[in-house]
């Protein structure tokens, strides 16, 4: 009976067979296939969007503790997270090396032009396109941070031979990198004509937003590193642009801009008439026209919890810690007076006494109005909410004032009157200010932006006219076009509250200042300070340096019975406990070290100068 049962099966599987030949052939239900894939624009875009989210940052993206690494803030969340203050840069800082992506990418164009065949070449040209584009982005932050390295286009497939030598790819030079950006962007812009309605996509003027970026670092590097004393170089150009190409890189990151600038696609927000409520709207309202490329979030699908970690203390929605990264008085003070004064604060007078005010924020009064859309600072409100934001009192006693701190924020002083605010100031505490600000740039506003449960959905801005108009300002100055470079600064001044023309004789030290207020917290300082061969100078380590050390500024109010100066504020200067290390930049710190194990796996890289 068994063999007559094995028999019968045979025979029924033999008519199966027979009635569907493609019985054993047919497409798995639990995995795509190749075919599939790359015939379904709606599968292609989803595997778009993947490579889109792996985009590399190093302080950006809403990262609240890499913001808090140089001298724009510091970190006031949970102690054991306070090696952000007391740290200094490392050989592997800023290190990136995902040759991963590069090579899904690599991929992806392979099966695009193997399997695509419903596509039409309108179709296919735009996807090649938008991975090009990735692909040009990754090479950039690698190039930024390491140098030159492998430039690898296509797929690298082990033979099985046992040698692995043509897996080996050497570093190509600094110059090869950026001239390989530029081509491949130059290529490709064309085809993505198709996106050009989009901010989440590359497109047209993506492509020429990463132009203007990358032609503008490779400038600056041919012509501020061989300005050094020792110019950092390696023998096979890894490191180090030749001087004579500077020209050239600015020439095309200034056309690039121009081209933005000039299309009409886009425009600096300016829709409300309160110049800092305008700046801060223009990086939390999505959609607008001063955003080229974002990274979207949406909260039924991706959400950031960046207003969670920083909202003010007292407006928290939820029941943990917030109030993580504090701006500096450092970057409060690089805030220019509408008047074109400088912008340091008026707290003491040339005798070194305190100066009185009658409002808390008077001090910061006529300010540049990015200011505002940037920083919480006493006196301002956030979500229609006035912060409370005072360190303590300010006791008259035995001819001088003595601070006292409240035990409790919240607390009053015997007379009624607050002692401490709910927002701090507090020095050494977790979860409230320790530099006497607060952040606002990126903090949402929105329901439940500060929960957990929900979190937060504005746009990260890979780039924006902001930024394009600083490229293109500082790529006409330093080819001499000092009219046109002194246009685009004006241009953006005006726009935070500066009068017409108010500056007249542009110097390359107020094309930094403005990068610095305009881009606060956008994932460039860092970086520019690394172009211009000034980041040792700036972040030396000394704690004398009022460049490396970062500081606060705390608000008292005067408790004086019977003195004019009785209830009004002054302002004390600290260098805030948890701040422990000034920030120290070595020239090692230039170009990242590469992993060893990535040296041990590939002989023919060199290492990178210091390393």
């Amino acid at each position: 009976m068994r063999h007559l049962f094995i028999l019968s099966l045979i025979i029924s599987l033999f008519f199966v067979s027979c009635n569907n030949d493609n019985w054993l052939e047919r497409d798995p239900k639990n995995i795509i296939t190749d075919e599939q894939l790359w015939n379904d624009p709606e599968l292609i875009r989803s595997l778009l969007a993947n490579y889109y989210d792996r985009l590399p940052a190093m302080h950006g993206v809403f990262n609240t503790g890499g913001m808090s690494e140089i001298d724009d803030a510091m970190w006031s969340g949970h102690f054991d997270g306070n090696w952000r203050n007391d740290f200094q840069y490392g050989d592997d800082y800023g290190r990136y090396w995902d040759y991963g992506l590069i090579r899904d990418i690599n991929l992806a164009l392979d099966n695009i032009d193997q399997y695509s065949v419903e596509l039409d070449e309108g179709e296919k040209n735009l996807y090649r396109g938008e991975l090009r584009f990735i692909r040009a982005f990754v090479y950039f932050e690698l190039v930024k941070r390491m140098g030159g390295v492998p430039l690898v286009t296509e797929q690298l497939i082990y033979d099985f031979s046992g040698d692995p030598s043509s897996l080996q790819v050497p570093r190509a030079k600094e110059h090869e990198i950026y001239d390989f950006i530029y081509a491949e962007l130059e290529e490709i812009k064309t085809d993505l004509e198709p996106n050009n309605a989009s901010q989440t996509r590359a497109n047209t003027f993506t492509a020429l937003a990463l132009e203007s970026r990358a032609m503008l670092y490779a400038a600056s590097l041919a012509k501020y590193n061989n300005q050094m004393a020792s110019p950092i170089t390696l023998p096979g150009g890894e490191v180090g642009i030749p001087a004579d190409k500077a020209g050239d890189y600015y020439q095309k990151s200034l056309l690039a801009s121009r081209g933005i600038i000039n299309s009409g696609n886009y425009g600096l927000y300016n829709e409300n008439p309160d110049k800092g409520a305008n700046f801060y709207e223009m990086l939390v309202n999505k959609g607008n026209r001063e955003i080229i490329f974002a990274k979207d979030f949406e909260l039924s699908l991706k959400v950031h919890r960046f207003a969670y970690d920083n909202i003010v203390r007292s407006l928290t929605e939820d029941n943990e810690g917030s109030s993580m990264l504090t701006p500096s008085l450092n970057l409060v003070e690089s805030f220019d007076y509408l008047d074109g004064t400088n912008g340091s604060l008026n707290y003491k007078d040339s005798n070194q006494e305190y100066v009185p005010y009658e409002n808390i924020n008077d001090i910061f009064e006529n300010k540049d109005a990015r200011l505002y859309g940037t920083v919480v600072y006493p006196g301002t409100n956030f979500k229609s909410t006035p912060v409370s934001v005072q360190a303590g009192i300010a006791l008259w006693e035995n001819g001088k004032y003595e601070f006292r701190a409240a035990p409790n924020l919240g607390d009053r002083y015997e007379d009624g009157n607050l002692w401490t605010g709910f927002d701090g100031p507090q020095d050494n505490a977790q979860f409230v200010s320790n530099t006497g600000f607060y952040m606002r740039k990126f903090v949402s506003e929105a329901a439940g932006a500060s929960t957990r449960g929900v979190s937060a959905q504005n746009w990260w801005p890979w780039f924006r006219m902001g930024e394009i108009y600083l490229n293109a300002a500082e790529a006409a100055f330093e080819t001499g076009q000092q009219g046109e470079a002194l246009d685009y600064i004006n241009t953006l001044r005006e726009r935070a509250g500066f009068p017409e023309n108010s500056i007249s004789n542009l110097t390359m030290e107020m094309i930094r200042k403005e990068r610095r207020v305009e881009l606060a917290f956008e994932d460039h300082r860092f970086f520019d300070l690394k172009r211009w061969r000034m980041a040792h100078e700036v972040w030396n380590g000394s704690d004398d340096s009022e460049d490396a050390v970062v500081y606060g500024l705390y608000p008292y109010r005067i408790v004086r019975p019977g003195h004019a100066d009785n209830n009004k504020y002054i302002f004390n200067k600290i260098r805030p406990t948890r701040f422990r290390r000034a920030r120290f930049f070595r020239f090692a710190n230039y170009y990242a070290s590469i992993d060893p194990n990535v040296l041990n796996n590939n002989p023919k890289l060199v290492r990178n100068p210091f390393h």
